[in-house]
């Protein structure tokens, strides 16, 4: 079980089948693709929240904060010790003392999963998958309120 659970189910994505990393417009409030380079990615079919990725932007940290959503509250979740670029302490820690930029990267990829995207200064930059309130209530079982999108199946 420890094996499916830390291994098994991981596969190595590229940024193609990652589907790019996005930052929400200010404006349109719309996903835009960001270049990035060196990218690393893993996900898994068994959950919409084990996307991990590590990759680094050429844009600058001011530009990105005036152009794109940031968000008040981000913390990564953990990834396997294997994928080692990513470092959910580090990039928490980091965020809380403020020396990381977190940002919306795109509002129901999947029904009730947002992408969330740090990045740093120097143009570190690492991305995963979240329950926003309406997948919380989704899979708690909560009423949702008017602000949650239709489910498409």
């Amino acid at each position: 079980m420890y094996y499916l659970q830390v291994y098994g189910f991981y596969a190595k994505v590229n940024l193609e089948q990652s589907k790019g990393i996005t930052l929400v417009n200010l404006s349109t409030q719309k996903p835009e693709k960001i270049e990035v380079v060196n990218f690393q990615g893993i996900d898994a079919d068994s959950s919409p929240i084990r996307f991990r990725a590590c990759f680094e932007v050429q844009q600058n940290i001011d530009f990105l904060k005036e152009k794109y959503m940031m968000l008040k509250v981000a913390m990564p979740r953990n990834a396997p010790n294997w994928f080692e670029c990513f470092n959910s302490k580090r990039i928490g820690k980091d965020l809380t003392d403020g020396l990381a930029t977190a940002f919306l990267g795109r509002k129901n990829l999947e029904y009730g999963i947002d992408r969330h995207v740090v990045i740093y200064p120097n143009g570190r930059g690492y991305a995963w998958h979240e329950l926003n309130d309406c997948g919380e209530k989704l899979y708690d079982g909560s009423v949702k309120d008017q602000s949650c999108p239709k489910r498409v199946k």
